[in-house]
């Protein structure tokens, strides 16, 4: 079990573009973060006995995590090196608002073993944070990044949004710039999508919003492939790029590795998913439910895959990455007469799909349209 996740709903104020499971209360009401926290903590330990999970990596996400304070985190964090889930070598990450990084969390999140902060900036462009209902200052990005490497925490991930409406390339440049002037360890930038169920959607529909076309967000992705790049941050992943340290080493986020290597992971908390061997399961989305349940969590959605989803997923997801997909690999998972094995050719012959040292990795082209390649594959 490499990977353990932990999910925190807690926000301030609910983004229009985000579809993960968070809750923005109420002003004036009692908070129910001690509850929730005494409800994690004994998750995590049923989890322990249940699975004895051995993380190399531990990722905290939401919502907003750093919005539990200090001293529910020396909880959290205690608990995890009791439990030996946490380790010296353990990448932990922890999600952050740059509006709810204070000092005094920092310095305890540092001391208890925190890798990495995941700073979602999105923009630095106030008017494009307002069109995603994005509710903080650009300056306060900065002066985050100050105080969590003040503290100590080594590494420090920006996560940028492209191809929000209205914006332009002379935003997006300059989104690219402000971001590399913190010298982040690692860079993540998403299209953004319309999902749905999410307030940017249903104002895409009733004509509120209109999209950037698929074009101009194809462009996008290439000014940020090739500014990243240039600034020497290597993609290892499509949305994701990370700089190398000093021994030449990639700092690449472990933890979604784990994900799209498709090994095991457990989850922990409200909406949070677990794989383990092909079984997959996802608690339930609903914090009251979470709360009051006296032994395990809810659980919404179960499935067991069968073979030929898991090499789908697997397809798909090793496409994604740097790393590709090995040939051999693909050899003693599809027949010899399976008609992927044509369609494979075609996409090679296509610029989409290219060879080298016996794994298949998109091109430059194939990048762009990644999930057509994936559908003609899995």
């Amino acid at each position: 079990m490499p990977g353990l996740y932990l999910h925190v709903p807690f926000c301030f104020h609910k983004c229009h573009y985000c579809d993960f499971y968070s809750i923005a209360e109420p002003k004036g009401l009692p908070s129910r973060h001690g509850l929730f926290v005494e409800q994690l903590a004994a998750e995590i330990e049923r989890a322990s006995r249940l699975y004895a999970p051995d993380p190399r990596t531990i990722f905290v996400g939401g919502g907003t995590p750093t919005l539990l304070d200090p001293d529910h985190w020396r909880r959290l964090l205690a608990l995890l090196e009791r439990l030996e889930l946490k380790g010296p070598a353990t990448e932990l990450t922890v999600e952050a608002n740059p509006e709810t990084l204070t000092p005094a969390l920092a310095r305890v999140l540092a001391s208890g073993g925190v890798t990495r902060i995941s700073m979602g900036a999105q923009s630095f462009q106030p008017r494009l944070l307002a069109t995603l209902e994005r509710h903080h200052d650009p300056a306060n990005v900065t002066r985050a990044v100050v105080v969590a490497r003040e503290a100590g925490i080594p590494e420090v991930s920006l996560d940028l949004i492209f191809g929000i409406p209205g914006q332009t390339f002379a935003e997006l440049d300059d989104d690219l710039e402000r971001a590399l002037a913190e010298e982040p360890q690692h860079v993540s930038a998403y299209a953004l999508t319309y999902e749905p169920g999410t307030a940017l959607t249903a104002r895409r529909d009733r004509g509120l919003v209109s999209p950037l076309v698929d074009e101009t967000v194809g462009r996008m992705l290439e000014r940020v492939m090739d500014r990243l790049t240039a600034a020497g941050l290597e993609q290892y992943e499509i949305s994701n790029w990370a700089r190398p340290d000093p021994a030449g080493r990639t700092r690449r986020c472990e933890h979604n590795m784990i994900y799209w290597r498709g090994e095991n992971y457990l989850g922990v908390g409200p909406s949070a998913a677990s794989h383990v061997d092909g079984r997959r399961w996802r608690n339930a989305a609903h914090l009251g439910r979470y709360l009051a349940s006296e032994d395990a969590p809810p659980v919404e959605h179960e499935e067991v895959l069968s073979r030929e989803q898991r090499v789908g997923e697997a397809v798909m997801l090793g496409l994604r990455t740097r790393d590709g997909v090995s040939r051999s690999w693909l050899r003693a998972s599809w027949a010899d007469d399976d008609p992927r094995w044509q369609r494979l050719a075609a996409l090679a012959r296509a610029g989409l799909l290219a060879e080298d040292a016996g794994r298949i990795r998109l091109t430059r082209r194939g990048t762009l349209v990644a999930d057509g390649v994936a559908a003609e594959l899995i």
